[in-house]
């Protein structure tokens, strides 16, 4: 088994497995990985291939109302033998305002529910990390709240991110699965630079086992070449750019990351990467960090820089004057981030805008947040 952090799906895979269905579910958590093997979970075993346009339907509440999709859930399929229903946009349930009727509306749906459906909210605007007590504290309110409301109708599906050691486990148990051997500084290696963000590593894992081939051995020397020089370089180089105010060369490694074949489907991960290693830069600023020597020490494990990268971090870093301007970054990254969940015309757009933002003087970007803003 993978370990801890693999249980909660783990056990909701056996039951859809099983068909030991509770009537609805909320799935909490931003962790991607997951929640895609959640989905398809559901697809596998409960939708037939040739009737999915009847049996799987996706609804969001920013355009949906929880009586409508309630509605259609109760409704049998004359079509289908059993229907799934994937609610996202949950975070409008606790905007302002009463919404005691919707909550409601979820129980009595849950108290008499058709046996032949299943509905999935997805709570994806909270996150939490693989160390529930290094939660945000909006998150804890959030996940409360919704634990007080949702979690009493339905049976909550926590989707955290991955610990570390677990996430090597389950690198070596997969790439075990195609007969290739990960050694261990190898799965530490590529964990630990894609953040445990197991959505990123499944997919370099999947690129590696391809690169090593006959070889059937994926060493540390592997995962250095094809990850982290195509990704983490990259990425260093953008924050080079950044940091140094260069807008034309920021804007053009941007494009690089972009033209790749992940394209612009890739834009939260850039946005989860950049904002990761801006918060590496402010610790090392506040521990004023001057060396590679002081920076493991400043930075806890789960949390590391690739040792080829550590310097130029450092160097970056002391660009920027004060913590301000680096909590500034970070606020353009969690507006930019913000953006782009909520299905933007152009996700291109919106990163080159971040660029400009990011790689202007201080003084031209404004001092006035929103309270939002200042709360992502």
């Amino acid at each position: 088994m993978a370990g801890r952090s693999f249980a909660a799906t783990d056990r909701f895979v056996s039951d859809v497995s099983a068909r030991k269905l509770r009537p609805a579910y909320v799935l909490v958590g931003d962790e991607v990985f997951f929640r895609d093997r959640c989905r398809e979970a559901l697809i596998q075993h409960l939708v037939k291939p040739e009737l999915r346009d009847f049996s799987l339907h996706d609804h969001d509440l920013s355009e949906t109302s929880v009586a409508e999709i309630l509605d259609l859930a109760r409704t049998p399929s004359l079509m289908s033998p059993f229907q799934v229903f994937f609610v996202r946009g949950v975070k409008a349930l606790y905007s302002r305002g009463s919404h005691q009727e919707e909550f409601a509306a979820i129980g009595e749906y849950c108290t008499n529910p058709n046996p032949d459906a299943v509905v999935i909210f997805v709570a994806d605007h909270i996150s939490i990390p693989a160390d529930a007590r290094r939660m945000e504290m909006q998150d804890k309110d959030r996940y409360e709240r919704i634990r007080e409301t949702l979690g009493e109708y339905c049976a909550v599906i926590e989707l955290a991110r991955v610990d570390e050691s677990d996430g090597m486990r389950w690198v070596i148990e997969h790439a075990a699965k195609e007969d290739v051997k990960v050694d261990p500084d190898a799965a530490r290696e590529l964990v630990d630079a894609l953040g445990a963000d197991m959505m990123l590593v499944s997919n370099e894992l999947e690129k590696l086992v391809l690169f090593v081939g006959a070889k059937k051995r994926i060493t540390l020397g592997d995962v250095e070449t094809m990850v982290l020089a195509a990704k983490q370089r990259s990425l260093y180089e953008l924050t080079d750019a950044i940091s140094s105010k260069d807008r034309v060369r920021a804007l053009a490694v941007l494009d690089a990351m972009l033209s790749s074949e992940e394209g612009e489907e890739a834009a939260i991960g850039h946005i989860y990467m950049l904002a990761r290693t801006f918060r590496q830069m402010l610790v090392i600023l506040e521990k004023n960090v001057r060396d590679s020597r002081a920076i493991w020490q400043a930075l806890w494990q789960g949390f590391r820089l690739p040792p080829f990268a550590a310097e130029d971090v450092i160097r970056q870093a002391r660009r920027y004057k004060s913590r301000r301007e680096l909590t500034r970054a970070l606020r353009l990254l969690a507006r930019a981030d913000l953006a782009l969940r909520s299905n933007p015309t152009s996700k291109r757009f919106v990163l080159e805008k971040l660029m400009i933002d990011l790689c202007a003087e201080p003084e031209a970007l404004p001092t006035q947040w929103t309270q939002e803003e200042l709360v992502l």
